[in-house]
């Protein structure tokens, strides 16, 4: 499908530059107050804006790698299903003519269940489904949604069909065309609310997305597409849209809101940029703020330039919030303006699901739950990753074994098949578990939460040293005669696990008593001291091996090979070629946490 710019006409909904305006009949939100004594009321409207973000795929409240309900320690619920049924009051309660519903993105990546209808049962065959995600926010009645990042992870192909199947546009103002810089995805919606007596509301959602979609899946969008930054975009559409008579501009961005980037220099654009836009854009009254899945009720904002305050919110991630923007407007001197806007958060775990949507999407569950169940192999032991942050753990060198094996076939009968094969891998969860006996897709599943791919890179000993101390920065700087405390060991700086890395293959210590920079001692290769000048294959994932958590060198490194296969499918295949999963197989201690030389654990 072409990648330019494409007329979009669904419903009652108009997108894309130079679109008209679509109109729908609204009932008066407030009633008029008193100007002055005598004189005739003031026009008052008030408009209620809803919006979820990182979605990722879930529509129930289901934990389809423990195959039970949802639950956690705080109480919160998850899904679509409990988000339609606060939505569905607060268009009760607001009148739904004064309403809309946007999303910030990351839609159809995350679960098994996207994973399933991406890959096992794809939408894009001839004759295949329609999205679970699309029919459910189809039938929730969602007016727009910003693309997020995650929505690049199965290629164009795949989110080009996912927009076909959706009753809504996906915006994306700062997603262009390579060649024609010119906008893939419509960069904003518009619709009217009709007030009687009084001229429309016109309200227009700007999308943006990140940036970082340019590493982060390079294999896909290189060359085809193009991700600016989102201050440059919103200061560029932000003016058209109120010269195209915009009374209210809503961002929805899939950006967080700390002004803080993961790829560090690799872009010259912050990944988290939202509460910038809002600092340097004039005329955006509010923010739904995305990809961070951080829970933000309400975050004001002062606008640089025009001294008025910008309102952010971002809902929890997975529909486990529902953020609500109550913007109240005035009709004075021939036109519309905004006197107030106020932001809160909605709580999942406060309704129940809406029937409606378990009855539409029930089957779709029930085949991903059948899919994930499948019997793969047979554990000796239980494999855990609740140690897995500050030891090594069995569990994590059989991320870094399949790895190493896939890649070694790979390279078989080239140039490179006489050089030593070793990988890299992260402890995703604290939570994971391979029970001992039968062995479930699921169960592999919950050990790789993500749908990297694997990628061969060609690194030296010394570029390796320096991949570890920056790995090494993740744990907190402990003295030698501190207690330790593993809740408070990692993690320093808000590094976030998946930003840790193992590193299979060589033996070495991370001495915590030291400075970040300074930590990686005993480097050894086969037993001997690490030669810097030494060659060697790294087996990485793909959000590694494109600049993911800015890791030294890998980015730049030569690529030797890379495939589109999941790490997490190329894990099933290992396990279900073994039959029996047994740690001798896989298992190996190749570091360990120490405090001037002495061993923490």
């Amino acid at each position: 499908m072409p990648l330019n710019r494409r007329k979009f006409l669904k419903k009652s909904a108009v997108t894309g530059a130079g679109a008209a305006l679509a109109t729908t009949a609204a009932a008066p939100a407030a009633q008029a107050a008193q100007t002055a004594a005598g004189s005739r009321p003031a026009k008052r409207y008030a408009l209620t804006v809803m919006g979820t973000t990182d979605l990722h795929g879930h529509i129930f409240n289901w934990d389809y790698f423990k195959d039970a309900e949802y639950t956690d320690a705080k109480g919160n619920a998850q899904g679509l299903a409990r988000v339609s049924t606060l939505v569905n009051q607060v268009r009760e309660e607001k009148g739904r003519r004064n309403t809309l519903l946007i999303d910030a993105g990351d839609t159809i990546q995350g679960t098994p269940l996207t994973y399933y209808y991406a890959k096992v049962d794809p939408i894009t065959a001839k004759g295949g489904p329609v999205h679970p995600m699309a029919q459910a926010m189809n039938a929730i009645g969602f007016d727009a949604v910003a693309l997020g990042n995650h929505e690049f992870n199965y290629g164009i192909e795949t989110l080009r069909k996912f927009e076909e199947q959706c009753d809504f546009p996906l915006l994306g103002a700062n997603a262009l065309d390579a060649k024609t810089l010119k906008p893939a995805f419509p960069p904003y919606f518009m619709k009217r609310f009709c007030v009687p007596g009084a001229p429309p509301v016109k309200v227009a959602v700007l999308g943006l997305t990140n940036p970082g979609i340019a590493i982060w899946d390079k294999a896909y969008v290189q060359g085809k597409l193009t991700f600016p930054g989102l201050e440059e975009q919103a200061a560029k559409w932000v003016p058209k849209l109120k010269a195209m008579g915009a009374d209210v501009v809503i961002v929805s961005a899939h950006s967080g809101s700390s002004g803080t980037s993961s790829y560090g220099d690799q872009l010259p654009y912050i990944e988290n940029s939202a509460a910038l836009v809002a600092q340097q854009v004039p005329d955006i009254d509010a923010i739904l703020v995305g990809h961070a899945h951080v829970e933000i009720p309400e975050l004001k904002v002062t606008n640089a330039k025009t001294g008025k305050t910008v309102v952010l919110s971002e809902p929890l991630a997975y529909a486990e919030r529902l953020s609500l923007f109550d913007i109240q407007l005035v009709f004075a001197k021939g036109c519309w303006s905004v006197e107030s806007v106020s932001s809160k958060v909605l709580n999942s775990n406060s309704v129940a699901d809406d029937p409606k949507i378990t009855k539409l999407l029930t089957d779709e569950h029930e085949k991903v739950v059948k899919y994930v169940n499948q019997v793969v192999g047979t554990a000796t032991e239980v494999l855990t990753t609740v140690e897995a942050r500050y030891k090594d753990a069995p569990i994590i060198d059989l991320i870094t074994k399949v790895q190493e094996d896939v890649v070694k076939t790979a390279l078989a009968g080239t140039e490179y098949a006489s050089l030593p094969v070793i990988a890299q891998a992260s402890p995703f969860s604290r939570t994971s578990e391979i029970p001992a006996g039968e062995v479930t897709i699921r169960d592999l599943s919950s050990l790789y939460v993500y749908d990297n791919t694997l990628v061969a890179k060609l690194m030296t000993g010394a570029q390796l040293k320096a991949y570890l101390e920056y790995s090494a920065e993740y744990f907190v700087q402990t003295a030698p005669d501190a207690t330790v405390d593993v809740e408070k060991l990692t993690n320093a700086n808000n590094r976030p696990d998946y930003n840790y890395d193992y590193v299979s293959g060589l033996s070495y210590e991370i001495d915590i008593a030291r400075a970040a920079g300074s930590r990686i001692k005993n480097v050894t290769y086969n037993g001997a001291a690490l030669d810097d000048a030494q060659k060697f294959v790294f087996a990485v994932n793909n959000y590694r091996a494109n600049g993911g958590g800015a890791f030294p060198h890998v980015a730049s490194a030569q690529e030797l090979w890379a495939e589109s296969t999941e790490i997490r499918t190329r894990i099933a295949e290992w396990v279900t070629a073994k039959g029996v999963l047994d740690p001798k197989d896989f298992a190996s201690v190749d570091w360990k946490l120490t405090r001037n030389g002495t061993p923490v654990f």
